[in-house]
C-alpha cells in the first residue's frame, strides 16, 4: 500500500509541477540528483549521511553536522533536503560536502541512491520516516539515528490500522526525542532504544545569538536623530545607534503572514492615529515578493515606509516602519526588539519562536501553536503569549505598554528558558561518536 501511495503520488507532482514553480523545482532537483551524486561522490571517502525535510529541520541538524565536522573530519557529510524551501536556501552550505534533494521514496530510487553513496551512518531529522531508504539502510547494517523527534497519539504508528506501516521505527538504531510523552509512546509499541535530550534548536539559536551581526541600517532606523551630519559613514552611524531604544520601543514581526499583518498593523495605524505612545514597527514577511511587500505598504497608509535594501540613513531614522525585503536577517533583527511577533500561527502553524526568545524579549504568536513544544515552554514560563484574535493583542500590548516590570520579566522568562534547555547536542554526539 506505501509504494502504491508513493507512485500516485509521483505521478501526481509530475503533473502538478507543469504549473507550480516550487513543486517543479522539486521535481527537476529530486530527478538530478542521482547527477550531482555520480559527480560529487568520492569512492573512496566516508559519508555521513544527514536528511532533513526542509529549512527548520536543517537547523535541528546544523549543530551536530558542524560539531561533526569540528572533531571528526575524516568523515564527509551528504545532507539532502526534500522541499525546496530548505534546499534553495542553503544549497550553498559550506558544512556539507554534498547537497541534493532527495529522491521520492520508491524502492527502485533508495536503492540507486544507497549503491552511489554507501553512507557508515545516516541522521534523519525530526519526522522524517522514509520506508524504503530505512528498510534498506537496515538491511545493509548502516546505523540510523532520528534526531530532535517528537512523537504524539494520533500519528499513524500508533493507530490500529498503522500497524505495518510502524515497522519502520524498527530500522533506527536510536531515537533521541524531545520528551517523555515521545519515549512512553514509543515504549508501548516496544521501541526503548531511546534518549530524551530535548530539542538541538536550542544549541542552534544560541549559535546564532552569538554569530549575529550588527545591522547599521537596523540600528539607523531604531533611533530618531544620529547626528547632524545628513551621511554619517557607516562606523559614525553604528557608534551612535548602538543600544538605543526609542520611547515604548521596537516591535519586530517576523516570518509573519497577510492574517498575523492585520493585526499587528491595525494596531499601530491606530496608535499612530492618536498619538499614543511611540513605536518603531519593523517587518521581516515570510513571502518576500514584490506583490506581498507592496500588499504591506498598501496597509501602512499614513505612515513613513522605508525597504531595507534601500537604505538611507537621512530617511530612515524619520521612518515608522522599516519592511525587511530580504533573506538571511531576521535572527540579528530580533536583538534590536523590545516585543517580537512570530508569524504562521493563523495558518498551518507558526515559525520559529526560540530565535525571537533567545534574545530576552517577549514572543507574541497566533493560535495554531499547539503542535509546538517550543511554544508551550515559553507560555508555560510567561515568556511567550498566544493570541485568538484583534481584541487579544490589542488586550496584551496595552498591558505591556503601561506595565513595565511585566514587559521585563517576560522577556526574562524567555531568554531563561532557551538557556535551560541547550546540551542536546552534546548528549547526541557523545552516544554516537
Amino acid at each position: 500500500m506505501y509504494n502504491l501511495c508513493i507512485y500516485i503520488y509521483l505521478l501526481g507532482v509530475a503533473i502538478y509541477s507543469r504549473f507550480n514553480e516550487k513543486v517543479r523545482k522539486m521535481w527537476r532537483g529530486e530527478r538530478d540528483a542521482f547527477r550531482v551524486l555520480r559527480n560529487q561522490v568520492d569512492p573512496k571517502a566516508q559519508y555521513i549521511w544527514f536528511h532533513a525535510a526542509s529549512l527548520g529541520e536543517f537547523e535541528q541538524g546544523r549543530p551536530l553536522m558542524e560539531r561533526l565536522r569540528r572533531e571528526h573530519p575524516e568523515y564527509k557529510i551528504l545532507l539532502t533536503f526534500f522541499s525546496p524551501s530548505g534546499y534553495e536556501v542553503r544549497k550553498n552550505y559550506e558544512g556539507a560536502d554534498i547537497i541534493c534533494y532527495l529522491p521520492l521514496d520508491t524502492i527502485t530510487n533508495a536503492r540507486r541512491f544507497l549503491r552511489a553513496v554507501h553512507p557508515v551512518m545516516a541522521f534523519f531529522i525530526k519526522y522524517e520516516f522514509w520506508y524504503n531508504y530505512l528498510h534498506i539502510l537496515k538491511h545493509r547494517k548502516v546505523p540510523v539515528y532520528s534526531v530532535s523527534s517528537i512523537f504524539r497519539p494520533d500519528q499513524v504508528f500508533f493507530k490500529w490500522y498503522g500497524r505495518q506501516y510502524r515497522r519502520v521505527l524498527n530500522c533506527f538504531t536510536h531515537f533521541f526525542v524531545q520528551n517523555e510523552a515521545s519515549r512512553e509512546l514509543l515504549a508501548k509499541i516496544g521501541i526503548t532504544d531511546v534518549t530524551i535530550v530535548g530539542d538541538t534548536r536550542f544549541d542552534r539559536v544560541l549559535q546564532i545569538k552569538e554569530a549575529a551581526k550588527k545591522l547599521k541600517e537596523v540600528e539607523c532606523f531604531c533611533r530618531y536623530n544620529i547626528s547632524d551630519d545628513p551621511n554619517p559613514d557607516d562606523e559614525e552611524v553604528i557608534t551612535a545607534c548602538a543600544g538605543y531604544t526609542p520611547p515604548q520601543g521596537v516591535f519586530v514581526a517576523g516570518s509573519s503572514w497577510p492574517p498575523d499583518e492585520d493585526i499587528f498593523i491595525r494596531y499601530f495605524l491606530e496608535r499612530k492615529l492618536f498619538g499614543y505612545g511611540k513605536w518603531k514597527l519593523i517587518i521581516a514577511p515570510h513571502v518576500i515578493d514584490e506583490s506581498h511587500l507592496t500588499q504591506i505598504e498598501q496597509k501602512l497608509e499614513g505612515c513613513k515606509v522605508v525597504r531595507y535594501t534601500k537604505y538611507d540613513c537621512s530617511g530612515f531614522e524619520s521612518a515608522d516602519v522599516l519592511i525587511i525585503d530580504c533573506f538571511g536577517l531576521l535572527s540579528s533583527i530580533y536583538r534590536y526588539a523590545t516585543i517580537t511577533y512570530v508569524g504562521g500561527g493563523f495558518g498551518v502553524g507558526i515559525h520559529n519562536v526560540l530565535e525571537a526568545g533567545v534574545w530576552g524579549v517577549p514572543v507574541i504568536f497566533g493560535p495554531n501553536n499547539q503542535r509546538f513544544q517550543e511554544a508551550q515552554g515559553l507560555k508555560a514560563c510567561g515568556g511567550g503569549f498566544d493570541i485568538q484574535n484583534y481584541a487579544d493583542f490589542e488586550q496584551l500590548m496595552l498591558r505591556f505598554e503601561q506595565n513595565p516590570q511585566l514587559l521585563q520579566q517576560a522577556g526574562i522568562s524567555a531568554g531563561d528558558y532557551v538557556k535551560s534547555l541547550a546540551g542536546a547536542t552534546d548528549t547526541v554526539f557523545n552516544k554516537v561518536f
